[in-house]
């Protein structure tokens, strides 16, 4: 299991960054990854609620903010970096089951325990909500709610993906998906490149690779001239339809 330690996160509540209400609303109104998460339900005039509700979190690299199987009395909305989401086996090990990054809301459970734990990859930002402060907006905001259920539908889909991919997919085909999925959902920097702050480990255990395999696709790929490998993983995707073609084994 996760040192809980290690499950401890930097809160600052946006009353005492923002101070005033109208500040607070401005702040989730320019706020660049609010079209794409579950705040768009929330409309303009409203906003200062939403703002009100949430508390601004900071999560250094390698801290944990989500322990799977304790009570989950926060959700959380990314605002930047990239999380990683893992389920735990009694002895220690782990699997990683995803990533997440900008816009996507974590801490839906069927259950009033989390079934899944959460890392902090590089510097992640995230609004906390209470779960007492989010019922009162989703019996307040409709809307809200059925945007919440979008969310959870989309993690199934997700979940039916990768039991495809690590059913189904050779070592090249998986490495192609992870990619084509990191550029759908990722940030390019200036010069069009997808940046990929997790270790090349943590991509093999998503994988269910070795950490050589993955490196081995990745030569294989840029030697085809699908990709190109800059520093620090940047990776550019040269051939994007060779690409796809390749992850859906059609290559």
């Amino acid at each position: 299991m996760p040192d809980t330690s290690s499950c401890q996160f930097e809160q600052r509540p946006r009353r005492l960054v923002m101070g005033t209400a109208g500040l607070q609303a401005d702040f989730c109104k320019m706020c660049n990854v609010r079209p794409s998460s579950v705040c768009s339900a929330i409309e303009n005039e409203d906003i200062g609620r939403l703002a009100e509700a949430a508390v601004e979190t900071i999560v250094t690299p390698g801290r944990c903010f989500i322990e799977e199987g304790e009570p989950a009395t926060d959700f959380f909305n990314v605002t930047s970096g990239t999380v990683k989401l893992f389920k735990a086996l009694p002895d220690g090990r782990r699997q990683i089951t995803g990533f997440a990054g900008p816009g996507h809301f974590l801490g839906l459970a069927v259950s009033d325990r989390y079934a899944f734990g959460a890392e902090a990859v590089d510097t992640v930002r995230l609004c906390r909500f209470s779960r007492e402060r989010m019922r009162v907006l989703l019996d307040d905001f409709p809307r809200m709610e059925r945007r919440l259920l979008e969310e959870a539908s989309n993690e199934l889909v997700a979940a039916q993906n990768q039991m495809l991919l690590l059913g189904r997919k050779t070592a090249r085909e998986r490495v192609a998906s992870f990619l084509l999925d990191q550029a759908n959902h990722g940030e390019l920097n200036s010069e069009g490149q997808l940046h990929l702050p997790m270790t090349r480990g943590d991509i093999a255990d998503y994988l269910g690779l070795t950490i050589e395999t993955v490196s081995r696709t990745l030569s294989w790929m840029r030697a085809q001239g699908m990709i190109d490998v800059g520093k620090g993983y940047a990776i550019t995707i040269l051939a994007q339809e060779r690409l796809e073609s390749l992850a859906e084994g059609e290559d």
